[in-house]
C-alpha cells in the first residue's frame, strides 16, 4: 500500500458549496487527494491544523514574473516564494514583461525552461497575441499555454505591441479551431491627455488621463468580438477598473455570451481619494478610481457579474517608479513621484487573501465567497478545474491553512517578491497564513 499523508482540522472548507466543518484528508504519494472523512482525527495525523481554517489553495491567474529578460523586476523564485507565503499554490504568468515576450512556441519553451528549477508553487503560462502572430497561437496551445492575452492600447513595453480589431479577428479565427481563450487588456484611446498645467506628482493628474470611457470603449469592442465568435472563443476582460462598463458586461452575460471578467485586490481595497501625492507605488493601468466606483465593483463581485479576483502582480524596480524607496535612484532631470512618467503596476502577489478578507467582511463576504473568487473560478479560468480550486478526491492536495481572526500587519519582512515597493506596506489586516501545501508537501510553514 502506498504511503499516505494525513491532514486534519476542526475547520475545513472543501469548496464554495460546502460548509465549514471538521475533516480529515488523506493524500497519496503522488500528491492527490485519496479520500476525505468528515471528522477531526488528530491521532495518527501527519498535520493537525486544529482551529485554523483549511481551504483550497489559491490560484492567482494574473502574475507578471518577468522571466526571462527582466529578472531585476521579478523572477520565478521570488514571485513563487511570495505566492507560497500567502497561501497561493498556483500562479499563471503573463506573456509580458519578459524578454522575449511569450508570443511563439520558441519563446514559450525558453520561459518554461528558465522556470524549471525555481518554482516554490505550481506555475502556468499564458501566451500573447501581437500583430502578425495568429499562426503561432494553436501551436502554443498545443505546447501548454493556458490561453492568450492581448492589449488594445499601448502595453508600456515595445516588444508587446497592441492589436487592432482586424488583428483580434485573425487571432480569434485561429483560436476557434481549439476553443482557445483570449483575454483583453481593455482600454482604448479616446483622446484623453495629460493636462500639462497640473502637478504630475498629484494622483488626480494621472487619473484624469485614463478616464473610464477608455475601458467602456474597449469593452464594447470585446463584446462585439465575443458575439461574432460565440460560442467557440471564450473572451475574458482582465483587471476591470471602471464600474461604468458593468452595464455592458451584464448585458453580454444576460445574452449568454462566453464572457468572463476579473478585477484586482487593489481596485477593491484602495480608493483614489486615499492615494498620497508622489506615492507612485499606487500607479497602475487601468487606474485605481474613486470610492463610489469601488463600491460598485464590490456589488458586481458579490452578485457574480465579476467572476473572480486576482493580484495582477506587476512589479518593477523603484527607479522606474521614480521612487526613492528600497534603493531607488531618481535619474537627473526626472521628478520624484511623477505619476505620469512612473511605471504602472502594483506589487501584491501573496498578500491578497488578508486584503480581500479584511475588506470583504465589511460587505458580507463569507469564506465560501473567498473560495469561489480566488480558488475555484480562477482554476476554471486557467483550465485547471480537474486539478485545482477545490478539496476533492482526485484533485491535487493544494491547501492554505490560515487564521482568519488573527491580526496581520503587512511589513517588509513578510514580502518575498523582489522589489518591496507596494501600497500595502504597514497595512493592518485580518487573517494570517500559517502553512501552504502544494500537492501534499508543505512549501511554506
Amino acid at each position: 500500500m502506498s504511503q499516505e499523508t494525513v491532514f486534519t482540522g476542526k475547520r475545513v472548507l472543501l469548496s464554495s458549496s460546502s460548509e465549514v466543518g471538521p475533516a480529515t484528508i488523506h493524500v497519496d504519494a503522488a500528491g492527490k487527494i485519496a479520500r476525505i472523512e468528515p471528522e477531526y482525527r488528530a491521532e495518527g495525523a501527519d498535520f493537525d491544523a486544529g482551529e485554523k481554517l483549511i481551504m483550497p489553495g489559491i490560484v492567482d491567474g494574473h502574475v507578471h514574473i518577468n522571466q526571462p529578460g527582466r529578472t531585476q523586476w521579478e523572477g520565478v523564485v521570488t514571485a513563487s516564494h511570495s505566492a507560497a507565503a500567502g497561501g497561493v499554490t498556483t500562479i499563471i504568468d503573463m506573456p509580458l514583461n519578459c524578454i522575449p515576450s511569450t508570443v511563439s512556441v520558441d519563446a514559450y519553451s525558453q520561459k518554461r525552461e528558465s522556470f524549471k528549477d525555481g518554482m516554490w508553487v505550481d506555475v502556468g503560462t499564458w501566451g500573447g497575441v501581437v500583430p502578425g502572430n495568429a499562426g503561432d497561437l494553436v501551436p502554443m496551445l498545443e505546447a501548454g499555454a493556458r490561453g492568450f492575452k492581448c492589449f488594445l492600447c499601448d502595453s508600456g513595453v515595445d516588444e508587446f505591441p497592441p492589436v487592432d480589431e482586424d488583428q483580434v479577428r485573425a487571432a480569434m479565427a485561429e483560436l476557434k479551431k481549439n476553443n482557445g481563450l483570449i483575454m483583453f487588456h481593455a482600454e482604448m484611446e479616446t483622446g484623453a491627455t495629460v493636462d500639462a498645467a497640473q502637478d504630475p506628482t498629484d494622483y488626480s493628474t494621472f487619473l484624469s488621463s485614463r478616464p473610464p470611457n477608455m475601458e467602456v470603449k474597449a469593452i464594447d469592442l470585446v463584446v462585439k468580438m465575443c458575439r461574432e465568435f460565440a460560442p467557440h472563443v471564450p473572451c475574458h476582460i482582465v483587471h476591470l477598473s471602471a464600474a461604468d462598463a458593468l452595464p455592458a458586461i451584464r448585458a453580454a452575460k444576460a445574452e449568454g455570451l462566453p464572457l468572463t471578467v476579473e478585477t484586482c485586490f487593489h481596485y477593491l481595497t484602495i480608493s483614489a481619494e486615499d492615494v498620497p501625492a508622489r506615492s507612485t507605488e499606487y500607479k497602475c493601468c487601468p487606474p485605481i478610481r474613486g470610492q463610489s466606483n469601488r463600491d460598485k465593483l464590490w456589488e458586481a463581485v458579490l452578485d457574480g457579474t465579476i467572476d473572480f479576483v486576482v493580484s495582477d502582480h506587476s512589479p518593477c524596480t523603484p527607479d522606474l517608479k521614480l521612487h526613492p524607496c528600497c534603493g531607488g535612484r531618481i535619474k537627473e532631470g526626472a521628478t520624484e513621484g511623477d505619476f505620469v512618467k512612473a511605471w504602472g503596476g502594483i506589487a501584491s502577489v501573496g498578500i491578497g487573501l488578508p486584503l480581500l478578507w479584511t475588506e470583504g467582511q465589511k460587505r458580507g463576504l463569507k469564506f465560501q465567497d473567498i473560495v469561489r473568487l480566488i480558488c475555484e473560478r480562477t482554476a476554471i479560468h486557467s483550465g485547471l478545474k480537474d486539478r485545482k480550486g477545490k478539496i476533492a478526491v482526485g484533485l491535487d492536495a493544494d491547501f492554505v491553512v490560515w487564521a482568519p481572526e488573527e491580526d496581520n500587519r503587512i511589513t517588509a519582512d513578510k514580502l518575498h517578491f523582489r522589489n518591496k515597493l507596494t501600497p500595502y506596506h504597514e497595512r493592518e489586516c485580518k487573517g494570517r497564513v500559517h502553512q501552504t501545501i502544494v500537492r501534499g508537501t508543505a512549501v511554506y510553514d
